[in-house]
């Protein structure tokens, strides 16, 4: 049986392509997941302990100690007192202050260099005399920041940007632009710069000012002396420490950084690993049908080799044996391939200029088992039906070319199975829509709910082919044909309809979801927020206070409020609130909540608005007073003379920021609001950004530019999972190919006389085309009629927590996946038809 198990595979490689080709792209996907992530992972880790050579013990401010949490403000920065302290330890060879935030660097042109928080600022800590150097960042070119107005820049940034000592750079930190003297270049293993970001370097005293307060450091790190290990480093700093601060040893750190990142990496992976699954799933359906096909073709011979001894079990193992051996096969063509596409996804990344810290390919012995495994069992899960059908062929079906079809009953069986899971797998979806278990219940009513529709899709393939009638009736015989072959084999129909049917549900209940919630989103903004301009941080660092006050001088500005928060103690809550500072005077010209009872009016002094949430939990209406510890530790009470609708865009507790600023640390603002005469225009906007010193780490953005934003962000996620996705619809089209052809070898004797009769060879093509453009459209009409009523499901969910949420029906988005399940069909039938054009006639009749 294992001869005839190998004779049969080469003898239908051809018809086996398609097969391996399916399972080849999805291991390929798992694969390229496994190594890509493990490259970048070990990439970074690697990067990540060079940066940490230096480190035996790291001080921090602990947050989650008792001391943080007692008081508003969490825990202090470490002062120069205990650096003092810690490094007159003698078992202590080096002990570094270290503070560092946020800092935009501009390029020559005035662009951002690096991405997001990795454009950092840092200390160059010169020791208390400032005349030492800093064993972290040695200095490559020039000097060491030394006083106010010059900085240090790392050495990739220095390439890229074309900056050279000497020269002078626009740094902003948080909002105003700072010009700055290049002083020097260093070199440094700092992972952030590793992945693309920048450093620039202060001398300790304007860092200090700029990211914390005079005196303060956010971070000590020491180095052990000779024969000190870090344990017992640790043993001697404990004692030192304030009640809000840890000490971590090195090593401790480097396990920290080892878990974040896997932690990072394992989310990608297993999101990519997600879609990998679906085009496998998506090529169960392939190999079924694959499978199935052969086995009707070959029910002579299989009930010839029952005829003669082979056992049931024999017959099986043969046919599994096959599907042992594509496995294998497309497990390791796959696994090849998939080293290439992580090859590929790095050097995407960095085009894109998320740059990845150097280092090999990372390529396991476990990535290859597990692309050989991947491979293998769902091939073998796939082919099991078909060879248990095959292993039940008797022998007295030698006598015949088929054998029998399925009988009525045992399609009673599988509608009223398939009828029950839709029924509960809709019911659930419905229940799952008030359900507060984030989202189980839904998500299992719609595995039920596909696992229905795929069962009952040879029932449904008869009524909804037959809606598609009129339009074939149009192209004569060979439409009447097509339909008639489409529905010929329901259940062959129904298996590669299915392929497309579940890449087409997924990517349209994306599309309506994410249309849904954009356009909630944008409604919410619109109506909460009545100010023209909105100023942040492009990457929602804190704005300094200067940049509300510059805005409020500029001519035809009319009201500038900025908000910002301040940890509080509220009323008698043991965890942390947060007070928000506004202008009283204007705020009520900037947005426009919906108040419930009372206004903004008289918001000054110590009055108060708060939203809906606040006043339930803690009892209040309007008029009411209650208790704070401001951020400080200072007690006050605070007057309500407003209670509003809280939204995704203001909640909390709001007060004047005279009020509020005294008790503050730092003063910043999260954003500034800004009214103005003329209202929206290009001329206004560029005038604001000229006050703000066309600085490229602040937007000035109108309702528009909020709405290009949210627009933007749900538009590049859903080219991403398109992009994913794209994947699963190539696995379909490859199943429609595959039917395609094997439905034609199996017809060519039935082709071959319609050929002798009169349908000439254009005719046949166009028979199989249409038949194929039915098959795919009826896979694409029950794909979109699954996206949408998951799409509706899963926005009702969350219309809790969008009071704007309203359904939208992408129509001209559902139209265009409809169109392209149909060329789907046209792309798949080119083969076929022009095989089966091509079959000559008398060799077709005489085919058996």
């Amino acid at each position: 049986m294992l001869r005839t198990a190998l004779r049969n595979v080469l003898a239908h490689k051809a018809r086996l392509l398609m097969t391996t080709l399916a399972v080849l792209l999805g291991v390929a996907f798992v694969s390229g997941t496994l190594v890509f992530t493990s490259t970048i992972s070990e990439a970074f880790q690697r990067s990540s302990e060079r940066s940490l050579s230096h480190v035996d013990i790291a001080i921090q401010p602990d947050g989650d100690s008792e001391a943080a949490e007692a008081a508003p403000g969490g825990a202090a920065n470490l002062d120069q007192a205990l650096l003092d302290e810690v490094g007159a330890l003698p078992n202590v060879a080096e002990a570094i202050g270290d503070v560092s935030g946020f800092a935009a660097l501009a390029d020559t042109e005035g662009d951002l260099v690096g991405s997001g928080w990795d454009t950092r600022g840092a200390n160059y800590y010169a020791g208390q005399g400032g005349t030492g150097t800093d064993s972290r960042y040695p200095m490559t070119e020039g000097r060491a920041p030394g006083a106010a107005g010059e900085i240090a820049i790392d050495a990739h940034t220095a390439e890229r940007t074309g900056y050279q000592v000497g020269d002078t750079a626009r740094v902003s930190v948080d909002g105003p632009v700072r010009e700055e003297t290049i002083t020097g270049v260093f070199t440094t293993e700092e992972g952030s710069v590793a992945a693309g970001g920048s450093l620039v370097l202060y001398d300790t005293a304007t860092a200090q000012e700029l990211f914390a307060k005079p005196g303060e450091y956010t971070r000590i790190t020491l180095a052990a002396a000779d024969g000190t290990s870090q344990t017992q480093l640790d043993e001697a700093v404990q004692p030192l420490l304030p009640a809000d601060a840890e000490a971590l040893t090195g090593q401790q750190l480097a396990d920290d950084q080892a878990e974040m990142i896997e932690s990072q990496t394992s989310g990608m992976r297993t999101g990519l690993l997600a879609f990998a699954g679906i085009s496998l799933f998506v090529g169960i359906f392939i190999i079924a049908n694959t499978f199935t096909m052969l086995v009707a073709q070959r029910t002579k011979e299989l009930a010839l080799l029952r005829a003669v001894g082979a056992s049931r079990r024999q017959v099986t193992r043969s046919v599994l044996v096959e599907a042992l051996l594509v496995g294998c096969v497309a497990g390791l063509a796959g696994f090849a391939a998939g080293v290439g596409i992580a090859a590929g996804l790095r050097a995407l990344m960095e085009s894109i200029e998320f740059t990845i810290p150097e280092g090999p390919l990372v390529v396991s012995g476990s990535t290859v088992l597990a692309s050989v495994l991947v491979a293998v069992v769902v091939t073998m899960l796939a082919a099991y039906l078909p060879a248990r059908r095959a292993a039940k062929i008797p022998p007295v079906a030698a006598m015949n070319s088929v054998h029998a079809a399925p009988t009525t009953r045992g399609l009673l069986v599988r509608n009223t199975i398939g009828a029950l899971f839709a029924a509960a797998g809709a019911a659930l979806v419905v229940a799952g829509i008030n359900r507060d278990d984030s989202g189980a219940t839904m998500g299992l009513g719609a595995g039920l709910l596909v696992i229905g529709v795929f069962v009952l899709t040879p029932l449904l393939s008869r009524p909804v082919i037959a809606l598609a009638s009129p339009l074939l009736r149009i192209f004569g015989v060979s439409g009447k044909l097509a339909r008639l072959n489409a529905v010929r084999n329901p259940r062959r129909t129904a298996a590669t309809a299915s392929a497309l049917m579940i890449g087409l549900t997924l990517i349209t209940g994306l599309t309506v979801i994410a249309g849904t919630l954009s356009q909630a989103i944008e409604r919410m903004a619109a109506q909460a927020i009545s100010s023209d301009y909105v100023v942040s941080m492009a990457n929602f660092a804190p704005l300094n206070p200067e940049v509300a006050e510059t805005l409020a001088e500029q001519p035809g500005v009319t009201g500038v409020s900025g908000l910002r928060a301040s940890p509080a103690l509220v009323a008698d809550r043991t965890d942390s609130d947060s007070l928000t500072g506004v202008n009283g005077e204007a705020i009520d010209r900037l947005v426009t909540p919906d108040f419930t009872a009372g206004s903004f009016d008289g918001l000054s002094g110590d009055n108060a608005v708060i939203d809906t949430a606040t006043a339930d939990d803690l009892g209040l209406t309007l008029g009411d007073s209650f208790d704070v510890t401001f951020e400080d530790g200072q007690p006050g009470r605070l007057t309500v003379t407003g209670i509003y609708e809280d939204s995704e865009v203001m909640r909390g507790i709001l007060l004047d920021d005279a009020t509020l600023d005294p008790h503050m640390e730092r003063i910043q603002d999260f954003q500034v609001m800004v009214a103005t005469e003329s209202g929206t225009s290009d001329e206004t906007k560029q005038a604001l950004e000229a006050a703000l010193g066309d600085n490229p780490a602040i937007l000035v953005q109108d309702e528009a530019d909020i709405a290009e934003d949210i627009a933007y962000i749900f538009t590049l996620m859903l080219n991403m999972l398109y992009g994913l996705l794209a994947m699963a619809v190539i696995v379909a089209v490859l199943g429609v190919i595959n039917t395609l052809a094997m439905s034609v070898f199996e017809r060519r004797q039935e082709i071959g006389m319609l050929r002798a009769i009169g349908l000439d060879r254009r005719s046949t093509k166009r028979m199989v085309r249409l038949e194929s453009i039915v098959i795919a459209l009826f896979g694409g009409v029950l794909g979109v009629g699954l996206g949408v009523f998951f799409g509706w499901a899963v926005g009702e969910m969350m219309r809790g927590s969008l009071a704007t949420y309203e359904l939208v029906l992408p129509w001209d988005r559902i139209a265009v996946f409809l169109a392209l399940a149909g060329l789907v069909g046209v792309l798949a039938a080119l083969w076929p038809a022009r095989r089966a054009a091509r079959l000559n006639m008398l060799d077709s009749i005489k085919a058996d």
